[in-house]
């Protein structure tokens, strides 16, 4: 790794260059652009972030779950600077080339289930999933789509519609489109009766809401991410995801699984959904495919792939072909590396050492996650009321030397850790140790 793999404060964060190109931003950017953490960055690899100071930040973000490879991984800029060479773009639909056809043809075969499968590419996750409902539309004659609550699908005018949270993703930005109808997720910490009782009652009160409110023979498609992302990482509990696919199954339903954030080994399985064994009728995957460069893919079974008319399905630059190289790189890196073992190694450092943290501060009411995706929900001690405020400390103390960590959540209680997989243990034990302090001083 030419980046040395170690945390540098030498300025305060941001430092006067990163304040410098904000006053430019500022200027040049709408403020409906949000910055996390505004230091400019300069180079990054491994676990960590170069900004223009010269601070060296340990990354706990990773591009919110896309460099799970590192950045600039060699496998990836390799076949990248030798596809740059050779040509930038044709169009696909236009004069096709064969990068495309691998990672069609990778996808097909790696995603859960042995049946046949189609993929085509697009340029963004919201892309893929609105993209999936279209499919599922078009396949069953039907329009309704069914969503869960916490869920995060995109920023489209129909993924949009598609997402739970209003603030800021949905505010002002109506009306939206018809046919979505929301439902229960099991939601162990918030659950009424108890983590318990949790996927039965979920899985109940969402399939008697689809029946009687909706009625199944008019719901096209149930969108769910296996891991809820900007809801939270919340992970539903055990049992529910194959109910729900089960009820999909029975009703002629297409099952989509959105791994836009859960997928190519971030939760210690290839895509999330392995976890209990289920198949869904469409995976929609982006973030994590290709390395940072815009990449998107829509998978699914080849019956309903394949009712979709000619020119039905297409865009001007999905599936560009410097992307697909950057996609193959990205899985030839995931098996090279053995990724999915680390992302569960990740897990196995993080979840105890939170959990002992749990147990010391009362602030904490909720350790979660799966391999490299995990998160802290805080609370106000002795309750389950949401405590955004103690998130916005943390996040300020950390930043301020030198870890990148992301908040998530519905309530904006929630602090998420999506290191990339290739992440020095010593990094990793080192931020824990910034946060622990973080925490510890609130």
């Amino acid at each position: 790794m030419s980046i040395p793999q170690e945390r540098r404060v030498v300025t305060a964060i941001p430092g006067p260059k990163s304040q410098e190109l904000l006053a430019r931003k500022q200027a040049a950017v709408p403020p409906g652009i949000g910055t996390t953490l505004p230091v400019f960055v300069t180079r990054a690899g491994g676990g960590v972030v170069e900004d223009a100071d010269g601070n060296s930040l340990i990354d706990f973000g990773s591009g919110i779950a896309v460099t799970n490879v590192g950045n600039a991984a060699p496998r990836v800029v390799e076949r990248v600077q030798k596809q740059v060479a050779d040509f930038t773009h044709t169009c696909f639909m236009v004069t096709p080339y064969e990068s495309y056809v691998q990672v069609c043809e990778k996808l097909n075969e790696l995603t859960p289930g042995d049946h046949e499968k189609r993929t085509f590419l697009v340029n963004s996750g919201a892309e893929a999933v609105e993209n999936a409902v279209k499919i599922a539309r078009h396949a069953t004659g039907r329009q309704g789509v069914v969503v869960f609550d916490h869920g995060y699908h995109g920023r489209t005018l129909l993924t949009m519609t598609l997402t739970a949270k209003n603030m800021p993703y949905k505010q002002g930005f109506g009306p939206f489109a018809p046919e979505v109808y929301r439902v229960p997720l099991a939601y162990p910490f918030r659950w009424p009766s108890g983590p318990e009782n949790c996927a039965e009652e979920a899985a109940e009160q969402a399939i008697d809401l689809i029946a009687k409110q909706i009625g199944a023979q008019n719901v096209a498609a149930v969108v769910i991410e296996p891991i809820a992302g900007e809801g939270g990482f919340i992970v539903p509990a055990r049992g529910f995801l194959p109910r729900i696919a089960e009820f999909c199954q029975a009703n002629g339903i297409v099952f989509v699984a959105d791994e836009v954030q859960t997928g190519f080994a971030r939760t210690g399985t290839l895509f999330a959904c392995e976890d209990e064994g289920v198949v869904p009728d469409i995976i929609t995957t982006a973030k994590g495919i290709a390395g940072g460069l815009p990449l998107a893919a829509v998978t699914g079974r080849a019956e309903i792939m394949d009712k979709v008319h000619v020119g039905g399905l297409g865009g001007t630059y999905g599936g560009n072909p410097l992307a697909c190289e950057a996609a193959l790189g990205v899985l030839e890196t995931i098996e090279a590396e053995d990724l999915v073992a680390k992302a569960r190694r990740i897990g196995e450092i993080m979840l105890p050492r939170l959990e002992a943290l749990k147990e010391r501060f009362d602030v904490i009411g909720d350790v979660r996650g799966r391999g490299a995706m995990i998160a802290i929900e805080l609370v106000e001690p002795g309750t389950k009321e949401p405590n955004p405020t103690a998130v916005q400390e943390i996040v300020k103390r950390c930043h301020a030397e030198g870890l990148l960590v992301l908040t998530a959540g519905t309530y904006g209680n929630v602090l998420r850790f999506l290191p990339p997989l290739v992440i020095p243990e010593h990094l990793l034990e080192e931020g824990l140790g910034i946060l622990e302090k973080a925490i510890a001083e609130l």
